[in-house]
């Protein structure tokens, strides 16, 4: 198998329309119950530009920590010890930060998402195998095409830390 990693992730045709939309519901007291379940919003300073990103991502909770991943060039912002701000449920909290670059990790928690949310692995490419475990061969081309994974603990009690949502 081999190691090179290449840095290009698919971004869907309407992907900020999408993410407008969904920042919406997420906002929505009743329907951030729903939706809530599995995704949350980040909100991610970028390291150079200091631009402002507000991110809906899916996740799954997994060993006292809610994991995700992301092919996409935010998730570089996102740094091990680094804080990040992000609303869980509905509410603004903070989390800190561990970020899994490398194959064996990724590839593990990859497949940890997929399985529990097949919705994850199809939207990064991830089939599964004949018995309903995500495939092993699709795992490690994620990895290949740029994915990280990054898992987020959040803190007991933050204050209002959020930005405004956009």
């Amino acid at each position: 198998m081999s190691t090179e990693r290449t840095t290009q992730a698919r971004t869907l045709r309407f992907q900020g329309l999408a993410n407008r939309i969904v920042r919406a519901v997420l906002r929505t007291p009743l329907l951030c119950r729903l939706a809530g379940r599995r995704l949350i919003t980040l909100y991610v300073v970028g390291r150079k530009s200091g631009r402002r990103y507000t991110v809906p991502v899916a996740y799954t909770r997994h060993e006292g920590a809610l994991l995700i991943g992301t092919p996409f060039g935010w998730g570089r912002n996102l740094r091990t010890g680094e804080p990040v701000a992000l609303r869980l449920h509905g509410r603004h909290r903070i989390a800190d930060v561990e970020v899994i670059t490398d194959e064996s990790g990724v590839v593990a928690a990859y497949g940890v998402m997929a399985a529990d949310n097949h919705n994850f692995g199809s939207f990064n490419g991830i089939g599964l195998d004949s018995e309903g475990r995500p495939d092993h061969n699709d795992l490690h081309r994620a990895w290949a095409a740029g994915a990280r994974a990054v898992r987020l603990v959040p803190r007991d009690r933050s204050p209002h830390v959020g930005p405004a949502d956009r």
